[in-house]
Order: C-alpha cells, then sequence, then structure tokens
C-alpha cells in the first residue's frame, strides 16, 4: 500500500495510507492528540490516582508503536517528572528508517535526536535501557498473538481505526487487553464509537468518554477494576 508523509494542524507530521485513507496520527494535529490521549489521560491519570510506591517502575503497553511518537513523549516525561517506565512497544509492520528521517519528531518535542534513534535502531525482543528512567523492548508479532496476564499499569491503545481494520476493536481482542492490565490499570484510545464502549463494558471495564483531542469530540479511557 502506497504511504506518505502529511503534516498535521500542529506542524507535526504522521503517515498516511492513501489506499485507506488513514494515518497513523490524527490529521488536526499528530503530537497534540498523542499528549491528549495517551500522556494526559493514560499515564499521568494513572500516576495521579494509583501510583502510590515511586520505587516501582510502570509498565505500560502499546498496541501500534508504530512511527515511536507516543514512546519518545512517554521517553520525555519519565526523564522529566524522574519515574521508572517500562515500555513495551507491539508492532507487525515496523516503519521504514527513510519515512522515520522525514518525520523528525526531535524537532517537535524537544527530544534529543539520540534517545528517538535509540528507540528505533534497538533490537527486536530484547529490552534496553534507553535512559535512566525508562526502558524499551519492542515486540514485532501481531496484537491478537499477546498472551499477557496482569503486567501492564497503562494500556495504549493505538491501532488502526475500526473503519480499516475492525478486527483490531472486538471483544475478542479487548479480552487480550484486560487480561493484559493489572487491577486499577488503565487503556486509553481516541476511539469513541458506542460499540467499542460497550464492549468495553460488558467485559467489566469501568469506562469513561471523555473530552478528546482536536478535532475530535470524546476518546475512551476504561479502568480495569
Amino acid at each position: 500500500m502506497k504511504r506518505k508523509i502529511i503534516t498535521t494542524a500542529d506542524g507535526s507530521k504522521t503517515i498516511q495510507i492513501e489506499e485507506w485513507n488513514e494515518q497513523y496520527h490524527s490529521k488536526h494535529g499528530a503530537v497534540q492528540e498523542a499528549n491528549h490521549v495517551y500522556l494526559e489521560h493514560g499515564l499521568l491519570f494513572f500516576i495521579s490516582e494509583f501510583h502510590r510506591d515511586s520505587m516501582q517502575p510502570i509498565s505500560v503497553l502499546e498496541i501500534g508503536f508504530g512511527t515511536g511518537l507516543n514512546a519518545s513523549l512517554t521517553l520525555q516525561k519519565a526523564n522529566t517528572l524522574k519515574c521508572n517506565v517500562d515500555y513495551i512497544g507491539v508492532e507487525a509492520y515496523p516503519v521504514k528508517p527513510e519515512e522515520l528521517n522525514v518525520l523528525d519528531y526531535p524537532k517537535y518535542i524537544d527530544l534529543d535526536p539520540k534517545l528517538f534513534q535509540q528507540l528505533h535502531s534497538t533490537n527486536w525482543e530484547t529490552q534496553y535501557k534507553i535512559s535512566d528512567y525508562f526502558k524499551l523492548t519492542k515486540l514485532q508479532k501481531f496484537f491478537k498473538e499477546l498472551t499477557f496476564e496482569n503486567e501492564f499499569d497503562v494500556i495504549y491503545y493505538d491501532a488502526f481505526g475500526a473503519r480499516v481494520q475492525p478486527e483490531l476493536w472486538t471483544a475478542d481482542m479487548f479480552k487480550i487487553m484486560y487480561k493484559a492490565l493489572k487491577p486499577n490499570g488503565v487503556l486509553t484510545t481516541y476511539a469513541a464509537i458506542g460499540e467499542v464502549r460497550r464492549t468495553l463494558s460488558a467485559l467489566g471495564f469501568e469506562v469513561e468518554r471523555l473530552q478528546g483531542p482536536p478535532g475530535k469530540r470524546h476518546m475512551l479511557r476504561a479502568i480495569k477494576r
């Protein structure tokens, strides 16, 4: 499928799959969306509500490692807060190096380019210490193959939308996510359609529909009580 780099409304770039008319991040602002959905309402919410032991690392699972934008912002936040994060990013089809160079995310989020390069140059299936506060493991596999159980505090659910990949938004997929979370674990996603909200609720999640990022009315946050 043909892919091209486009500039989003906040000046940052993303990858567009032309055949699907689908982007890796919001056309209304890639960095703004990532910060709003995954950092503010995911990681930072968990820290404020549930992270009682500052010595205990926060475990984050990203569904759709993609461009590494969410991981980059989390790395940046972990360093700023001096908060230990163990991050696992899952991606079946890694982004090409030439695409990453054009995206140039360090320019837009004030991150050391060497750290961004490390996020993408490390080998898959192996944990690496990217900074004093951030450890990364990348897994190249399909999301349905995950078998984690009670391992994660936060899940960034950043798969392609249900319009183009409906199989990623089914009860079977969210059962895998529910099983992977620890009690009081938090899942956030840009999606807010009623079917997804009802599916999460039926599986036992406590679901909130929140104000969405620029260009989108709502998003969802789900907590495993």
